[in-house]
């Protein structure tokens, strides 16, 4: 197996890796309430929690007790 004949310093290591950034991430915009969001993610907007246009989660519907 072959071994390098000296250490490569960090430095060294880091230039060669600056070409390796991440990407921006990809925005949607919500169908229904017009919001902008991540792909694949669930989102606030005004008290209700949506994912691919459908509610999940209403918190502005008040609890019966």
């Amino acid at each position: 197996m072959a071994h390098p004949k000296r250490k490569i310093s960090k430095t060294r290591r880091d230039k060669r890796r600056t070409h390796i950034k991440t990407s921006t991430p990809q925005v949607a915009v919500d169908k229904v309430s017009g919001e902008p969001h991540l792909y694949h993610r669930a989102h606030w907007h005004e008290g209700k929690l949506y994912y691919k246009g459908k509610v999940l989660i209403d918190q502005t519907e008040k609890i019966e007790s």
